[in-house]
Formats: C-alpha cells, structure tokens, sequence
C-alpha cells in the first residue's frame, strides 16, 4: 500500500487534540507528522475541534480528502467527519507505546476522570481501574484550584515542587478539597504548600490504581495533566515500597489519545483496503 495518512482526534472535556500521522507502505510504525491542542473555553466544542483540524491540515498544506482516515477518541460524536470511534484506554495504550516503546503501564489524569492500566507490547489492554466521579483526582479540579489560587496551570507544576511543606488536603471529595484550600489560604498558607498537598493526595489516588493494576516496569503518565511536574513527581513519591516501577512523562503525553486512535485508524483503513469488494 502505497503512502497515506491518518489523523487521530481526541476530543476531551476541557481541550481537543489532533494528531496527523503519515504510513509508508506496509510499515505498522507511522511518522507523527503534526499534532495540535486546542482548550475548550467554554467554546462551542464542534468550533473548536473544526479549527484545530483546519489548523493542522493548513500547516501541512492538505486536503482534507488527502487524509485517509480520520479516527477519534473521547466526546467522538463532536466531529462530524470522522470515519471511526476507538475506545480510550486502547486510544491511550497505543499512543504510550508510539511514545516509548517500552512503557507497559498507563495513568490518564483527565478533565474528569483518571484511569490506570497495564498493557502487553502490542498494546493490548489487559487490566484497568478507574477513579469514581468525584473531581478531585481531575485536571478540572486543578484548573478550578489554580484560577482560585491567582496563577496559571502552567505554573502549577514548578511552584509544587518548591515545597518544603506540603499541607493535608481532602483527596476524597473535590467540594471538600476546595473548601480546604480556601481556609489554608485565609490561614496564610504559601501557595507552593497548597499545591504540594494537592498533588500528593491526587498522587494517592492514582498510585492506588496503580497497585490495583499490578503496574510494573514502566508508567507513563498521559492526558491533560501528563505535563503537571508536580503531579509527576507526586506519584513517584507514593509508589516507593510498592512494585519496581518507573514513572515518566513526555511532552506529548497530552496528545497520548490522539496519536493512539490515528494509528488504530491506519490499522483499520489497511484492512479495510484489503478486503475483497463485492461485486
């Protein structure tokens, strides 16, 4: 089969992702060509994917007919021209695995929800446990958390890791967390504290997964707080004493789903292309 593309759009809660990937002949590897992440903003969620898609397209100065398949993940039903839907946890175990190869543990720290499970080397999901509806295992949580604080999401990560002392909150109900953080801060507790305690009681939660798991080997951090160094460092911190474990983080775990379910789509659109047609 001869070059093609693929694109993989994950449309999330508070952002969407696309990830354009390109297949060269009989070669299961693609090449991530562009990828593109666009928040959401209260936006109307359709607009926002439709620009980001036209975005990537525009850079890479395609047709959208040039584009063989286009696969998604998450809130699928938003993108009108998509071809096929992929589950989340194959999404996010596939696009680990594009990542680093030798990844066989995931943990996907969503807008909502956070998820962990274990995989073979060829992605196969082979256990999972997820977090209850409660936010305050969340990227949501934490937006809310930083807009109240006065700072940036970006600088979440770097002030949690000037901690020298991290204050307890609440890690079992996001109302009871913000109303923790709001009386740590009338008592005049520094900002670097508050969000340490944060992470590490968001760390419990996902480590527990973890363990549920059995995650071993090598864990990568995915979704929308893949880039929360703190959050990272969190989890790094509870897992000592449990199973030998490594846990990572790259700047495209955000895009984990996206590449996941663009490289699902090629697979697809290559069995599809071989199947006999009918007379």
């Amino acid at each position: 089969m001869s070059t093609f593309y693929t694109a993989g759009i994950d449309a999330g809660n508070s952002s969407v992702k696309v990830a354009l990937l390109k297949f060269t002949g009989d070669d299961r590897n693609p090449e991530l060509v562009d990828v593109e992440l666009a928040k959401l903003r209260k936006r109307d969620p359709k607009k926002v994917i439709e620009g980001a898609w036209e975005r990537v397209l525009g850079r890479q100065k395609l047709e959208p007919a040039q584009v063989a398949y286009v696969a998604t993940t998450g809130d699928g039903e938003l993108v009108d021209f998509r071809r096929g839907h992929f589950y989340s946890m194959t999404s996010h175990a596939r696009g680990a695995l594009f990542i680093d190869p030798s990844v066989r543990a995931v943990v996907d720290v969503g807008a909502l929800h956070a998820k962990a499970l274990i995989m073979d080397e060829r992605s196969k999901v082979l256990a999972y446990r997820m977090t209850s509806q409660c936010a305050s295992g969340s990227g949501q949580f934490i937006e809310n958390i930083s807009r109240y604080l006065g700072i940036t999401i970006e600088d979440v990560g770097k002030l949690s890791l000037e901690s020298k002392e991290p204050t307890a909150v609440s890690g079992i109900c996001a109302v009871l967390a913000e109303t923790d953080v709001i009386n740590m801060v009338s008592r005049g507790i520094a900002t670097r504290d508050i969000l340490k305690g944060i992470h590490v009681a968001m760390a419990k939660r996902l480590v527990n997964l973890l363990r549920l798991v059995k995650a071993q080997g090598k864990i990568l951090v995915t979704g929308g707080l893949g880039l929360d160094v703190g959050l990272v460092s969190a989890i790094r911190e509870n897992m000592v004493g449990g199973v030998a474990t490594e846990v990572i983080n790259h700047e495209l775990s955000p895009m984990a789903g996206a590449i996941g379910c663009g490289i699902w789509g090629g697979y697809r659109h290559v069995r599809l292309a071989q199947q006999p047609r009918a007379a």
